[in-house]
Formats: C-alpha cells, sequence, structure tokens
C-alpha cells in the first residue's frame, strides 16, 4: 500500500490540474476499498472453507463473518461516498 502521508502536498496549479489531481486520489482511494473488499472477501472464503459448487446447503454460525459483514459494509458506503465526489468533481468541469 502506497504511503502518502510524507508526500509533500502539490504546488499551487491552474484550476484543471488541481481537478486532475483530486480525481487521481480519488480513484486511488476506490482502488484502494476495492482491493480491501477483495481481500475480505478472500480471508471469508479461506475462514469458512467455501466450497462453491457444494455450499448452497450448507449454512455456518460464526463469529467472524459479522465483523467481515460490517467491514465490508462500512467499505462499501465508502467507495459510494468517493464514487459520488469523483462525480461531482468530474460534472464541475
Amino acid at each position: 500500500m502506497l504511503n502518502l502521508a510524507d508526500t509533500p502536498p502539490p504546488v499551487a496549479t491552474p484550476e484543471v490540474e488541481s481537478r486532475e489531481l483530486i480525481a487521481a486520489d480519488l480513484r486511488l482511494l476506490i482502488a484502494q476499498i476495492e482491493t480491501s473488499m477483495r481481500r475480505i472477501a478472500a480471508a471469508m472464503d479461506q475462514e469458512h472453507g467455501s466450497d462453491p459448487e457444494g455450499s448452497a446447503d450448507v449454512f455456518l454460525l460464526d463469529d467472524v463473518t459479522p465483523r467481515y459483514a460490517t467491514a465490508n459494509a462500512a467499505l462499501n458506503a465508502c467507495r459510494a461516498g468517493l464514487g459520488h465526489a469523483l462525480q461531482c468533481l468530474s460534472e464541475s468541469e
């Protein structure tokens, strides 16, 4: 994962370049969120030993799934918010 905390802020640029930088940051954040969501799905599959063929009749009751589901829902909300921000930014052009 990239660590952008130590990256100095960009020098003042014209408005269009500034919007492009913001849009690039938003796209990067969305990509990172989607990566985390895929990792959550993989972790759930690994913990459940999922078998796509035979899992239709199997129900697992555990204490891990709610945490993963909650984290996934929060990431999904973040992704939606960032997508909306990106859309608003592109509409201002």
